[in-house]
């Protein structure tokens, strides 16, 4: 029923007796003849009451009209205003698009595009960043694409390279990516560090350092330590950064776990586990991956903190705590993506620099 309705009532390019008949035609594999005749029914009456229903969706509230939760609707149009929360569930309710960041370690833009021109493929610079990324075609196989295999790039969205390139990681630093899965940003790292210095990769799951351990391995960075470890329990985490070299770093990444509301058009399910008790879970959360971190930094050093989130409290309002209790930091930058505005995922980094001891 569901997938008829919509084929009726989204879709310009199905006949609509065609989507009535072959939505039946599938009721009947899955099921008795009585399904089967009322799928009919409900479809042909849909069918025929198209323009009531739609004037009826119309005056329906926007957690309806937009599907999302009503909390979410609320926190949004008193944070981004009614036309933005609108335009923010619209742009969740589209289809992801797929994005390739280029590898500038192994092929210039100019190159990479060429390249792929040459072997028919279309090349679409994406807007926020027309110079790194390009936008692929839906239905593309990845690992059959001209220099996959050679780590020519990476399938990442914009969005992923704001908090490494806050960082700014030099050649011959040592960088901490603390909760580095699914890599991403740690291949961003490692180019900005040209294969010199210690750049240590670790992530508590270690179900998810199996994908970070391929794209070490895919693009040559032969220097990156994966390591499974727990940067929100510290003694365990020193013991074994321990066995990978240094006991303090120049500077940490944290893309720390969020309610990922910056993400629902790649996640929409996520949308609907949202509550009040999950965003302060996640802000405990948060809280303790900071405390872990100041404890491993060097004097002068510096923490990028980011989230995938778009809620106040996970993001400025949560470096805003942590630095009333942390005075020997300061607050140097913070940025955030608001998706329709941006074209890319939402996202916020703030880059949090310890004082040098006088």
């Amino acid at each position: 029923l569901l997938v008829g309705l919509y084929q009726l009532f989204f879709m310009d390019h199905v006949a609509p007796y065609a989507a009535v008949n072959e939505t039946v035609e599938g009721a009947k594999h899955e099921g008795a003849q009585a399904g089967a005749n009322l799928v009919n029914a409900v479809l042909r009456r849909a069918q025929a009451r198209q323009k009531k229903v739609r004037e009826e969706l119309a005056r329906q509230s926007s957690g309806v009209r937009l599907s999302h939760p009503d909390i979410l609707i609320q926190r949004w149009e008193k944070q981004f205003g009614e036309g933005g929360a609108a335009a923010l569930c619209a742009w969740n309710n589209q289809r992801p698009d797929i994005v390739a960041r280029v590898n500038g370690s192994k092929i210039s833009f100019q190159d990479f595009c060429d390249a792929w021109r040459k072997a028919g493929l279309e090349v679409t610079p994406h807007r926020f960043a027309p110079d790194r990324f390009v936008t692929l075609s839906h239905g593309t196989a990845i690992t059959e694409l001209p220099g996959f295999v050679e780590g020519w790039f990476t399938v990442q969205d914009p969005a992923t390279t704001m908090a490494p390139e806050l960082l700014n990681a030099q050649p011959g630093e040592r960088i901490l990516d603390a909760c580095c899965a699914p890599g991403g940003k740690t291949v961003v790292l490692a180019e900005h560090m040209r294969g010199q210095g210690t750049l240590v990769a670790a992530d508590p799951a270690p179900e998810r350092l199996a994908r970070v351990r391929e794209n070490v391995r895919r693009l040559g960075l032969d220097f990156v330590t994966v390591l499974e470890g727990d940067i929100s329990r510290p003694d365990e985490m020193r013991k074994k950064l321990a066995v990978a070299g240094p006991s303090e770093f120049d500077a940490v990444l944290l893309d720390v776990p969020c309610t990922n509301t910056g993400v629902l058009r790649r996640r929409p399910d996520a949308r609907w586990r949202f509550s009040r008790e999950r965003l302060l879970q996640a802000c405990e959360w948060q809280k303790r991956i900071l405390e872990g971190a100041g404890g491993l930094l060097a004097p002068g050093g510096r923490i990028v903190y980011s989230t995938c989130s778009l809620e106040p409290e996970e993001n400025e309002e949560q470096v805003g705590r942590w630095l009333e209790s942390h005075p020997d930091f300061k607050l140097v930058a913070g940025r955030q993506l608001f998706p329709p505005e941006t074209g890319t995922d939402g996202a916020y980094a703030a880059l949090l620099v310890r004082r040098k001891s006088t």
